[in-house]
């Protein structure tokens, strides 16, 4: 209710308390105001980046297909960072090292920016090495939601090209044929996307909390 000024003492006391209660209610923009977006932007640039990083590693394991546009949308965003570092750190085999150690690299960063911004302790050594339970974490993600789209998009539109469920279909089916070779399908349904979610999301959370109790006992 807004009152408005009257020359009676009631109406003048009605208009005090109204602006009183404003005031109370603005309050100043506290450290929050630029500390937030500033973390947001910080998660977007590096989490983003490091997402494609740990992709491209994938990629590599499976054998995605290399001329597929999304593989050459991430080979081109990665090259910068990732030919330089590669005369450093060779490959083990079929894994492309480079590629898993900087993005540990780019989460470690995230994570000591955000800590530094929110003037936290900041301990490099644990920071780095907790960093790692990130990297798995974003892997199981990726492994997660893949599936999660791969079956979105074959529901929408089967039968047809679609590049993204061409390289989502290399990156999950070395999780996927396993289980569909020694469950078929049911009735015409195919079990194998459910029963690895539920198999990811259940190695998910035996392994990320007991890595992250062991990394952080060392310091």
């Amino acid at each position: 209710e807004i009152y408005y000024a009257r020359s009676s003492k009631s109406g003048i006391s009605k208009i005090s308390g109204y602006s009183q209660g404003i005031s109370e209610k603005i309050k100043p923009m506290g450290d929050t105001y630029l500390t937030n977006p500033l973390i947001f932007l910080i998660q977007v640039i590096f989490g983003t980046y490091a997402f494609f990083v740990i992709l491209r590693f994938l990629f590599q394991i499976v054998k995605a297909d290399f001329y597929n546009p999304l593989s050459q949308f991430i080979i081109k965003i990665t090259n910068p960072a990732l030919i330089p570092l590669r005369k450093i750190i060779p490959s083990l085999g079929k894994l492309d090292s480079a590629s898993f150690i900087f993005a540990w690299i780019l989460l470690f960063t995230e994570s000591a920016l955000i800590l530094f911004i929110l003037n936290k302790e900041v301990h490099l050594p644990t920071i780095f090495l907790l960093s790692l339970p990130n990297i798995f974490d974003l892997i199981f993600n990726i492994f997660i939601y893949g599936i999660i789209f791969q079956a979105i998009l074959s529901w929408i539109n089967p039968g047809t090209y679609n590049p993204m469920l061409k390289i989502l279909y290399e990156l999950n089916e070395p999780i996927l044929y396993p289980i569909r070779k020694f469950i078929p399908s049911f009735s015409g349904i195919d079990l194998s996307p459910v029963l690895a979610l539920i198999g990811l999301y259940l190695l998910k959370m035996l392994t990320i909390p007991p890595l992250i109790t062991i990394l952080s006992a060392i310091f």
